[in-house]
């Protein structure tokens, strides 16, 4: 005896899986666009971090942020402002309390209070460049558009001097020791992420 086409067990399977399918489906594609959207935000932050001094870097520190930034060179240069703003202020925080640190030379002491009081410029020269590209907006044009990021600008780079300076204090092989290795090694990240922000800056600024 033939089945019918309509009664086939595997029209019946077919309709069966459309049943479980169809209601995901608004899911499903949901899922897909995500997935295309933060595979073309890695590759936007991938090919924009090439511009920079330290890409490596640049690209573990921002790709975290990738469903914020998307594809958005604005976006981009505020996300690096605020991580390189993040990493003055706990190495601010570090150096701190390392004035608390017994034993210390007079010298290493005085080294950490300069070091600190540059770090404080740092973080009000970078705290300014993230409010300034914020209040700018994206509608900014013209003249104004090239005074507000010219400011970001002159405070980044200020900002990457001020850091620069942090270690003039322990130079000398009469501060080696783990004092000097630790605020280097605070000091060196934070610097690498600021020139990183200062590039991506600069670029954003290029583009318009």
């Amino acid at each position: 005896m033939l089945m019918s086409p309509t009664n086939s067990p595997a029209l019946d399977l077919i309709h069966q899986m459309a049943r479980i399918i169809l209601p995901l489906l608004p899911l499903i594609l949901s899922l897909l666009y995500i997935a295309g959207a933060a595979v073309a935000s890695n590759n936007f932050i991938k090919n924009s971090c090439s511009a920079t001094r330290y890409p490596a870097l640049c690209v573990q520190s921002l790709s975290l942020y990738a469903n914020t930034i998307k594809e958005s060179p604005r976006q981009l240069a505020l996300t690096a402002l605020n991580v390189s703003l993040s990493k003055a202020q706990s190495t601010k925080t570090f150096v701190r309390r390392l004035t608390k640190f017994k034993g210390l030379k007079r010298r290493e002491y005085e080294a950490i209070k300069d070091c600190l009081e540059e770090l404080g410029d740092t973080v009000d020269r970078l705290s300014k460049s993230v409010r300034e590209l914020k209040s700018m907006g994206s509608r900014s044009r013209g003249q104004d558009f090239v005074w507000h990021m010219s400011n970001v600008e002159t405070w980044v780079s200020a900002a990457l001097t001020d850091e620069s300076t942090c270690t003039d204090g322990f130079g000398g092989r009469v501060m080696d020791g783990k004092i000097k290795s630790s605020v280097t090694a605070w000091i060196t990240n934070v610097a690498q992420v600021t020139s990183n922000a200062l590039a991506l800056v600069n670029n954003f600024a290029a583009k318009h």
